[in-house]
């Protein structure tokens, strides 16, 4: 899987693990329904720090704790 897949997992299952909506996580987070929207749902090429920022502050927690997910292990990601 890509980058941007792997976060879109992490952010399903954070959503789950704290009973938040995709549409409160765009409030708390401060981004537009659009951005959230492409990640979910694998348009984005990428996601930037900025983004990452956002959404892990969204949850309430760092950087360093969204991607403390075997989903961000080197051998699980394709770099390409």
């Amino acid at each position: 899987m890509n980058i941007s897949q792997a976060v879109a997992i992490r952010i399903k299952e954070l959503l789950l693990e704290n009973n938040l909506t995709q549409y409160r996580l765009e409030q708390k987070a401060c981004l537009s329904h659009d951005t959230v929207k492409s990640i979910m749902k694998g348009k984005a090429k990428g996601v930037n720090l900025k983004t990452l920022v956002a959404i892990a502050d969204g949850f309430g927690i760092t950087v360093s704790e969204f991607l403390n997910s075997d989903l961000f292990l080197y051998d699980n990601l394709n770099m390409d």
